[in-house]
This record gives structure tokens, C-alpha cells and sequence, in this order.
């Protein structure tokens, strides 16, 4: 017989029970760390991701916030003058930076420009083109501090540095600094400067710079006036030289908003004439053009001509080379040239200059034989507005290029860096009326005129008929085959940025 299975005893139960409960303990015991360590690790993700996203926030902000903020009108700022500038107009505008661009970086560009405001211009634009072709990081230029001019300015004091940088970032990579690491070893000296041969073509930059950068990894170029050719380039080049020109390298808003402010003054009182009077100081010392001055200024002038080493030409016949037409006008000169041309008498004439050599002596001339409003940024502002100006020279000369660009004429008295980066930015925005005075001729027509061998109508008729077609229209750019100092300079007309010759007015 099978005998009944017995019901466990309590104890039995009780220590069955007791070991499931241990089995589930234990259990719990090996899950639970596991799941600790997940809620851990996706703790530590989540603030990692959101820290980041905390950062490029910042970043973002520290880069858009400025031009958000300065794109919104302000309750104590004048409105902005109509059709005047509208890279700073007051109407709020969509920020939309392009791409960057995606290269291998063979290494690092450091420029060290020279001369003055305008020279230095186009020298940043060629080191742009430079840094583009040769596929190297830009670090953002020096300026000149040691020239005549001893201005302390920055980049940044001139230009406005963070849109220079990202409306070229589909171009260039342009860095402020460089990075710490290779900032320690420039500050040891561990890197190699020299001067670029002037006028070069961009086989130079690729056979001789490029293997320099590769080897060095920075690679400084302390002269940069004339770097590049004129002529002969491929035209994404000449285009890219042009979009740093007049895209990328807009001055501060503190510069622009002056500007605007002797713009809108002098339209006021209908058209107004820019006369770029290069009769200063250094500029008749560098020349060796003394015609007008008196014994005295003739020294003065030769003493500062001898006391700059790197003005190489000392000894200089100032009769013979006025007479090739390589001396600035005088204000006298000038003087029968505008009234030469008709220019209208309702026409307000803004003098874009330093201190003019001789000061009143030899400006009342031109006061007198024009009877025309002669005004300054100085008679137009007041000494406050320009308190920040002083001793900077290069700002000082950018409100004179800024006024320049929007005046109805533009007339300069010698053919230097300012006269004709300016007359190619005119011709940029659509053939603006510039006067390029032929300097040969009318120093022979003045001094006829003055000897009593032509009389006023034969003269004015000359000067009419010479620059008939010398007021900045359309043009096909010089070739002068192994001689590119004697061509037509790039910026004066960057030919292959300009409407077409055909559709042109």
C-alpha cells in the first residue's frame, strides 16, 4: 500500500520560505547594482551633452549677439541718414554666415603691413588671396606702428575683426591669435620671417612661400605693400582680392556712424566734391616737391627727407620732376584746375587731407579763386566727436574714405595709395565720377598760363578737353609685360570685378 503523503510541518515551511526569500534577495542583489550603473551613466551622458550645448550656446552668442543687438535701432541714436551705408543700416537684418571651408591647413600666415591706411588695405586683401591659394591659416594682420604716421592703432581699432572673419569663412580660416601652443613658439622664436618679393605671381607663393610654411609652420611676412601682381592671376583670385576689398573689410560702426553723420551734413547743402589735397608734410619730404615753398620749407623738408633711412632717394631736382607730372598738385594749382573745369559754385568742396603744408598761407589761394564752401571733418564736427581720433592717423583717414566713396566728385591731386584704392572702390559702385588729373599736362598748361602765353579760355578748353574721358569710366586695365610698377595698379580697377565694359555708363 502507498502510503498518504504528509502535509511539510511548519518548520519546514518556514525554511522553504525562507530560502526563496535569500534566492530574491540575492537576485535583487545582482540586478540592482547594474541598474545603478545604467541610471549613472546615462546621468553623466545627459550632462555632458547638455554642457556642450551650454558652451556652443555662449560661443554662439559672443559671435551674434554684437551684430543682433547693433542691427536693432537704439532710443538715443539719430536715425540713419537714407541710401547712406546699408552694411550698417538700422533695419534689422537675418545674420547667415556661410560655410566654412573644409581643408587640409598647411600651416600658419602671420602679415605684418606697412605703410598707410589704404596701402595696408590692399596688402590684407593680397595676404587673404595669399592664405586662400596656399591652403594656410591667416592670423589677422598687424598694422604699421613705426611709419611716419607712429598711429598705435589695431586691426580692430580700424576694422570691424569678427565680421572680417566670418564673411570669409567659406575662404579663409582667419584666426585672431594663434593658437598657445604655437603662440610659445613664436614668442621663443621658433619660426621663420622675411619679406616677399614685390609684384609676384602665385607660382612664387606655391614654389618658394609654400615649401617655407610646410617646413616652419609659420611662416611671417613683415613687408606686404605690393605683394602680389597686378595682371595675370586667375580671376577666383582677382574676385576673392575684391570681396575682402569691399565685403569683408568694413570699418568699426564707431567709424561708420561718424561718417554718416559729415555724409548727411554736407548733402545738406546739395552736391559736394572730395579734393584729396596730398600737400602734407611727408609727403612733399618724401618727394622732393617744393615748388611754392620758401627757402626755409625747402630745408625743413630736405632735413626730414634725410632723417627716414628707408627714403632711399635723397638728392632731388624738385623743378624737373614736377615737370613729369610726379609732384601733387599745389593749392594754388589746384585751384585753376577746379575752376578750369566749371566745377559748379553751389558745390560744397570737402577738403580729405591731413594738415596741408604751409597752412593758411597757401590755402588762401585756393579760398580765393574757387569762392566755394571749403570744409573740413574738423569745421564739420566737433572737437568731442573726434576726441578718440586724435594721434590715430589711419582713422582719421577712414572717415576721409568713407566720405570720399559717397561724394558726387572725387578728385585727388596725386595718384597715391588713398587716390587710387578709392578710385577703384568709385568704379566698384557703378563708375562714380572721379577726375584723374593728367599732372604732365597741366603743369605745361598752368605755367603757360601764368607766363601770359595762353589766356583763360585757351586754358579752361585744354583742361575741359584733357579730362573729358579721365573721369573713372570704364576701362580695360594695363599690360606692361616685365615691367608691373608702370602698369595700372589692381585696385584702381580691379577690371575683372567691374560690370561689364559693355552694359557699363
Amino acid at each position: 500500500m502507498c502510503k498518504p503523503e504528509m502535509p511539510p510541518r511548519r518548520s519546514e515551511l518556514w525554511e522553504r520560505n525562507m530560502g526563496k526569500t535569500a534566492a530574491v534577495e540575492k537576485f535583487k542583489g545582482a540586478i540592482m547594482p547594474r541598474s545603478r550603473m545604467k541610471m549613472w551613466m546615462i546621468r553623466a551622458t545627459t550632462t555632458v551633452l547638455l554642457w556642450t550645448c551650454l558652451v556652443q550656446l555662449t560661443a554662439l552668442r559672443e559671435l551674434w549677439g554684437p551684430r543682433v543687438f547693433e542691427a536693432w535701432p537704439s532710443c538715443f541714436t539719430p536715425s540713419d541718414p537714407v541710401g547712406i551705408f546699408e552694411s550698417s543700416s538700422i533695419v534689422a537684418r537675418k545674420i547667415v554666415l556661410p560655410p566654412k571651408r573644409i581643408y587640409k591647413n598647411n600651416g600658419y600666415l602671420i602679415v605684418s603691413c606697412n605703410g598707410g591706411l589704404n596701402q595696408m588695405r590692399a596688402a590684407i586683401c593680397d595676404m587673404a588671396a595669399i592664405a586662400r591659394y596656399l591652403n594656410v591659416t591667416l592670423i589677422v594682420p598687424e598694422l604699421d606702428k613705426t611709419s611716419f604716421w607712429n598711429d598705435p592703432s589695431e586691426f580692430e581699432d580700424i576694422f570691424d575683426v569678427d565680421h572680417f572673419i566670418t564673411s570669409l569663412r567659406d575662404e579663409v580660416r582667419i584666426l585672431k591669435e594663434l593658437p598657445p601652443r604655437l603662440k610659445l613658439r613664436v614668442e621663443l622664436g621658433l619660426y621663420y620671417s622675411m619679406p616677399p618679393i614685390s609684384w609676384s605671381d602665385l607660382s612664387y607663393y606655391k614654389n618658394q612661400i609654400l615649401p617655407l610654411i610646410q617646413k616652419h609652420k609659420i611662416l611671417h611676412l613683415n613687408r606686404t605693400d605690393a605683394r602680389l601682381a597686378n595682371n595675370g592671376l586667375p580671376a577666383k583670385i582677382q574676385k576673392l582680392r575684391c570681396r575682402v576689398n569691399y565685403s569683408a573689410l568694413r570699418f568699426t560702426p564707431q567709424i561708420e556712424e561718424l561718417g554718416r553723420r559729415v555724409i548727411s551734413l554736407l548733402q545738406r547743402n546739395g552736391p559736394f566734391l572730395v579734393l584729396h589735397l596730398r600737400y602734407e608734410m611727408d609727403m612733399l619730404a618724401f618727394s622732393g616737391c617744393t615748388h611754392g615753398c620758401t627757402d626755409d620749407e625747402v630745408n625743413e623738408l630736405t632735413r626730414m627727407r634725410y632723417a627716414y633711412p628707408w627714403w632711399k632717394e635723397k638728392i632731388i631736382n624738385s623743378s624737373l620732376k614736377r615737370k613729369d607730372g610726379l609732384c601733387p598738385l599745389t593749392p594754388e594749382e589746384t585751384a585753376l584746375v577746379l575752376k578750369a573745369l566749371d566745377i559748379d559754385g553751389s558745390t560744397t568742396i570737402y577738403i580729405a587731407a591731413g594738415e596741408i603744408y604751409g597752412g593758411s598761407r597757401r590755402m588762401a589761394a585756393l579760398n580765393a579763386a574757387i569762392r566755394m564752401w571749403l570744409v573740413r571733418k574738423e569745421t564739420l564736427l566737433e572737437p568731442s566727436d573726434l576726441r578718440f581720433f586724435q594721434n590715430h592717423s589711419s582713422q582719421m583717414a577712414a572717415l576721409d574714405y568713407l566720405v570720399s566713396l559717397e561724394s558726387d566728385i572725387f578728385v585727388p591731386t596725386y595718384d597715391g595709395n588713398m587716390a587710387k584704392v578709392v578710385e577703384g572702390h568709385r568704379r566698384y559702385l557703378g563708375y562714380r565720377k572721379t577726375f584723374l588729373l593728367d599732372r604732365k599736362l597741366l603743369v605745361e598748361l598752368i605755367d603757360r598760363y601764368n607766363n601770359g602765353s595762353m589766356d583763360w579760355n585757351e586754358f579752361s578748353t585744354s583742361v575741359k578737353a584733357t579730362h573729358a574721358n579721365r573721369t573713372g569710366k570704364p576701362g580695360r586695365r594695363s599690360l606692361v609685360p616685365d615691367h608691373p610698377k608702370e602698369e595700372d595698379y589692381f585696385y584702381a580697377n580691379p577690371e575683372e570685378c567691374l560690370p561689364s565694359l559693355q552694359t557699363a555708363q
